[in-house]
């Protein structure tokens, strides 16, 4: 199984990024797949969450409506469109999956756990 995020950079804030999540390996339909970030000094934050089987989404207090998380069935890519960034989004943003797992469990760490996890993207909001 790979998890490969891409699409990070610096942006001031006001602004808008959008990450990709190219998935591939993963042998069964019902699993969800999030996207999570690191910031030192800050525990670790499961920002959005969709379930693959049902397109189900969950979203951290902290981004919603602000934050929009989708699946492209073509390209087998998470992306996650982030507008109206702030300072507070800075961090390291990497992708993971649960399989039997719905978007919420697997965003707020109250379920299965984390199956596989790939390397992250740095996204630094900064005037």
């Amino acid at each position: 199984v790979q998890l490969q995020a891409s699409g990070g950079g610096k942006v001031q804030p006001g602004g808008s990024l959008r990450i990709s999540c190219a998935e591939s390996g993963i042998a069964v339909d019902d699993y969800a797949i999030g996207w999570f970030r690191e910031a030192p000094g800050k525990e670790r934050e499961g920002v959005s969450c969709i379930s693959i089987s049902d397109g189900g989404t969950y979203y951290a207090k902290s981004v919603r409506g602000r934050f929009t998380i989708s699946r492209d069935y073509a390209k087998n890519t998470v992306n996650l469109q982030m507008n109206s960034l702030k300072p507070e989004d800075t961090g390291v943003y990497y992708c993971a999956a649960t399989l039997f797992g719905a978007p919420e469990s697997l965003c707020t760490g109250y379920g299965p756990g984390i199956d596989y996890r790939g390397q992250g993207t740095q996204v630094t909001v900064s005037s």
